[in-house]
């Protein structure tokens, strides 16, 4: 083999080696994922919503479609304005249930407890490999008017199935009031449980 064709050789395989190296890297120490943080939320929810300080994103399986999802616990100030550039859904499970359901009305409706005023939850349905940080997500909601002090992911039977569902303890009327929301296919819905997180 005349000796420029062996250098070409031997510099296409260094080419190839050192590759197969940085990929074998990546698969071993993928990157970390960014930190769900208020630049976060603003991404993906606007100006208008921020992060609360305290209650960790819990994610799980919400949509039951094998892919993972994200409850943000979060204050937004007015969650209808950033609704159509940033593509999500405010929904008001909690007053529907009660037959006031249009969150163009139920958004005006003020908690006495000044805590409690903008609470709502970001809730990311995933798509991809990269589940709900994906920069395409499935759909985004935001959940306004639950009147909540703290919130878990639990499993739920539901019509003989069993789905992971938002569990909240109240904080309105008897302390311990517990509720639920969940995915029912189309839409997020609430329901009084009982009196117990356990």
């Amino acid at each position: 083999m005349p000796y420029p064709r062996c250098v070409c050789l031997f510099v296409v395989l260094g080419i190839v080696l050192s590759l197969a190296v940085q990929a074998q890297e990546s698969a071993a120490h993928p990157k970390a994922a960014p930190p769900v943080d208020n630049d976060f939320v603003q991404k993906q929810f606007g100006s208008t919503c921020t992060l609360m300080p305290g209650p960790t994103p819990l994610t799980a399986d919400l949509d039951d479609d094998g892919i993972e999802d994200v409850v943000i616990v979060a204050r937004c100030s007015n969650p209808l304005m950033d609704e159509t550039e940033n593509n999500y859904k405010v929904v008001d499970p909690y007053n529907a249930f009660f037959g006031y359901g249009d969150p163009k009305i139920t958004s005006q409706f003020a908690s006495e407890d000044p805590q409690s005023r903008g609470l709502s939850l970001l809730i990311i349905h995933g798509s991809g490999p990269e589940a709900w940080r994906s920069a395409t997500p499935k759909a985004k909601f935001i959940v306004i008017n639950l009147p909540f002090k703290q919130i878990a992911l639990k499993k739920l039977a539901e019509r003989k199935k069993t789905i992971t569902a938002i569990y909240a303890k109240e904080s309105r009327e008897g302390e311990g009031t517990l509720s639920v929301v969940f995915w029912d296919g189309k839409k997020y819905k609430y329901r009084p449980i009982g009196s117990s997180m356990e």
